[in-house]
Formats: C-alpha cells, sequence, structure tokens
C-alpha cells in the first residue's frame, strides 16, 4: 500500500509561480512511476504529466514549457514545478503512483487569479 500527501497549493497571480510536493509512504517508491493530475471546476479530471523512476518526464501539451516534474527517491517525493500560471490552471491537483495509476492522494488546490 502507497500513501500520498500532496501540498504546496495555494492562490498564485497570473504568470506566477508554486511548487507542489507530493510525499509517498513505501519501500518501493523509487521503482513506481508517478504522475500528477488535476480536475477543474465542472471538469474531468485531466492527466498533467508522468515522470518515471529514471527521471524522465512527459508532459500534457497544455503544460510543455511551462511545467516541470523532478523526483527524489531519497525522500520519496516528487515535485511539479509550475510557471507562468494562467487562470486555466486552477484545478485540484492531485498526485499518483504506480502502473494505472492504482494510489492517489488527497489533491491540493491551486487557484490563478486574472
Amino acid at each position: 500500500q502507497v500513501q500520498l500527501v500532496e501540498s504546496g497549493g495555494g492562490l498564485v497571480q497570473t504568470g506566477g509561480s508554486l511548487r507542489l510536493s507530493c510525499a509517498a509512504s513505501g519501500r518501493t517508491f523509487a521503482t513506481y512511476p508517478m504522475g500528477w493530475f488535476r480536475q477543474a471546476p465542472g471538469k474531468e479530471r485531466e492527466f498533467v504529466l508522468e515522470i518515471g523512476s529514471s527521471n524522465v518526464a512527459s508532459y500534457a501539451d497544455s503544460v510543455k514549457g511551462r511545467f516541470s516534474a523532478s523526483r527524489d527517491n531519497s525522500k520519496n517525493t516528487v515535485y511539479l514545478q509550475m510557471n507562468r500560471l494562467r487562470p486555466e490552471d486552477t484545478a485540484v491537483y492531485y498526485c499518483a503512483a504506480g502502473e494505472g495509476w492504482p494510489y492517489w492522494g488527497q489533491g491540493t488546490q491551486v487557484s490563478v487569479s486574472s
């Protein structure tokens, strides 16, 4: 079983930056793919990015060039650096782990004001 806890959300102005963290429990964190997803009000949850065990990431087109991911396996933590934020990035951001994303965090709110 893996437990995930996100942190770092908040309110920021357009063009600002935030860094989200996702702390994971479990001894096999280093082997898991980790993902970030988001869900805006009234919309479906959508994929943001995935970062594999080798720190190679893939991104949704909507965040390419603005968001980046990294992971520190020694701290069982994955990070989401969000730059040049836009109002349309406003959502609850979720961390997920494992093949097929069986594990999810509780989410953290990111709000971008115009």
